[in-house]
């Protein structure tokens, strides 16, 4: 068992691809558990990753994420050789999530973290109607949408970046807030709202109107009111090799055409 064994956990989603790589390298290089460990190589796609920096929060521990899923703007190029030496010369990102706190019709407080983004949708034909407040200032009275969401820097290429918000460098100090498919005010596209703001989203006509809120992969149903902040306590640090860093990645992402 190799000295490394004491320093990476390996884990994986649960495809063929990430299974099969993660038994790889656990046989190449040893392992020790989770908790123990000083790094974790995730394994899988982006979705995964996200859910290893969620799991691992504040834990001090850092994670190296390793293609075996479909796109993988997040993660390094999977290779099985010299995975110390890449460990030890990947450059370090710290990642701060956001902390939604969604109340429901009925009254219900639910509080979950967001890594990529905090998204609110509409749940029935007619367009959602929102009013938005940042820092204890209403800033619209009424939007009306399908949806609105604050995105961090780290989620500013998946959700948002469909739905045609900003792309945001990783130690960028800010949160992109972006409507889907605005219909009023028409030509509204957004706002770049510092990291410190707190954001206050209110369901006009929730009855008739329903509007679903998630922070990430965690849902609330038919909810009332949605507070995003950024968490000033929480961290996740991630590692990127330096020939394909999360600041080139971004770089050229904005230069595709």
């Amino acid at each position: 068992m190799s000295s490394n064994s004491s320093r990476f956990a390996f884990v994986s989603s649960d495809v063929p691809d990430a299974r099969a790589a993660r038994d790889a390298l656990a046989a190449r290089y040893g392992e020790a558990p989770v908790e123990e460990a000083e790094i974790i190589v995730a394994l899988g796609g982006d979705g995964f990753l996200l859910q290893t920096l969620r799991e691992t929060m504040s834990s001090g521990r850092k994670v190296y994420g390793m293609n075996r899923g479909t796109i993988g703007f997040l993660m390094n190029e999977y290779r099985v050789g010299g995975l110390p030496e890449r460990i030890a010369a990947a450059l370090p990102e710290t990642i701060r999530p956001l902390e939604m706190e969604a109340v429901t019709q009925d009254g219900e407080t639910v509080s979950a973290l967001a890594i990529n983004e905090v998204a609110l949708w509409r749940q029935s034909y007619q367009t959602a109607k929102i009013r938005i407040t940042v820092d204890d200032h209403v800033r619209l009275e009424e939007l009306s949408c399908d949806g609105v969401m604050v995105a961090t820097p780290a989620g500013s290429t998946a959700y948002n970046l469909s739905a045609h918000g900003p792309i945001l460098p990783l130690d960028a100090p800010l949160l992109a807030l972006t409507p889907v498919s605005p219909f009023r005010p028409r030509n509204w596209r957004g706002a770049l709202l510092s990291n410190r703001s707190t954001v206050r989203f209110d369901i006009l006509e929730p009855g008739k109107r329903p509007v679903n809120a998630a922070a990430d992969h965690t849902e609330v149903k038919a909810a009332a009111a949605v507070t995003v902040r950024e968490s000033p306590t929480k961290t996740a640090t991630l590692l990127f090799d330096p020939s394909h860093s999360w600041n080139e990645r971004i770089l050229s992402e904005q230069f595709r055409y």
